[in-house]
């Protein structure tokens, strides 16, 4: 079966596991887990911030971020469809107390002119907007970039408003090898910095936040606080070092793959990517419902060894990974080619 799910569905490989049963552990509530102490040195030096806390999901360690950044009745600025918006449970306000403002932007992506006006006033009344979150790349968005040059003039406008920057950066790898712009560029222009080990790297759990020593100091509270805190998780860990050693590069294949995938499906009638230019590993794409409905399509490409995922009433997303090779890809973009 090729699995085009998700990132999340890869296995461990061979090394991978290797480095794992190989791994020196110890309680990381205590601190003395090598491998963990390790994981986190090494990501805050690849990052470029000062400190960085391993936990188990990205999820978590976006809301460990809004609880470190924000006070109960503050809000967050983001895009309408960014991960904490559409699916982490509305986790800012269950756990924080802290709204949320959306901004409707261009697959995923907006730019200054979309929010400059959107501050609430200090009257009183109005929630204190005192972060804005950008989703880099963009998972709803298609897995979009938003330039360097955009994030840059936001976060030199947000400091003149004394408002906090969060990058949710699950597949922050991706952009690094799309772009060519390293991860230190990237990290710069915000306070906290999200990243994922379990999709593109392909490690069976591990997230971290990474930030300023003051900010990962209040964050490792934060992470007992939500349930966070492992013990012997350094056999984790060393899945996250070898995945940064040995899984960030080769993500241009993935890259790849999805180009080759978008190709067939923009060859089908009634099928329109979305967006229309594939740019890292995620391929969306609307079905016209009068042809296809997208949930019959799902079960007919199974059949046929091919899985995606249907995400909506007309979507489906296919997603790229070290799971499938480029000949899998290539008997994928076959079987939708053929699609009738």
């Amino acid at each position: 079966m090729i699995d085009l799910r998700s990132d999340t569905v890869t296995k461990p490989t061979a090394g991978m596991l290797a480095a794992m049963m190989a791994a020196a552990v110890g309680d990381d509530v205590y601190g003395e887990d090598p491998t963990v102490n390790a994981l986190e040195a090494k990501v805050a030096a690849y990052l470029g911030t000062e400190a960085a806390l391993f936990v188990p999901s990205g999820t978590m360690s976006n809301q460990i971020a809004i609880r470190v950044l924000c006070q109960p009745g503050d809000e967050i600025l983001l895009e309408a469809n960014s991960h904490i918006v559409l699916w982490e449970c509305g986790a800012p306000a269950a756990l924080s107390g802290v709204t949320t403002q959306t901004v409707e932007g261009q697959w995923g992506r907006f730019d200054l002119a979309h929010i400059r006006h959107r501050i609430r006033p200090d009257d009183g009344y109005s929630p204190r907007t005192r972060v804005i979150s950008i989703e880099n790349t963009h998972n709803r968005g298609g897995g979009t970039i938003t330039p360097l040059a955009t994030i840059a003039e936001i976060s030199i406008w947000a400091r003149k408003q004394g408002l906090a920057m969060h990058l949710d950066g699950a597949r922050i790898w991706n952009a690094i090898v799309a772009t060519g712009v390293s991860a230190r560029d990237w990290c710069q222009h915000f306070d906290t910095i999200s990243v994922c080990f379990s999709k593109g790297l392909g490690t069976p759990v591990g997230s971290a936040l990474a930030g300023s020593r003051d900010a990962i100091q209040k964050a490792r509270r934060v992470r007992k606080q939500l349930g966070g805190g492992m013990r012997q998780a350094g056999f984790l860990a060393a899945a996250c070092i070898y995945a940064m050693d040995h899984h960030i590069e080769r993500l241009a294949e993935d890259h790849a793959n999805a180009k080759m995938l978008a190709e067939a499906i923009a060859s089908v009638p009634g099928f329109e990517l979305a967006p229309p230019k594939v740019e890292t590993n995620l391929v969306w794409f609307d079905v016209d419902t009068t042809q296809h409905r997208p949930h019959d399509l799902v079960a007919k490409w199974k059949a046929e060894g091919v899985l995606v995922s249907a995400l909506g009433e007309k979507t489906i997303r296919a997603c790229t990974h070290y799971g499938v090779t480029q000949s899998e890809c290539e008997q994928a973009a076959s079987v939708i080619r053929n699609t009738r």
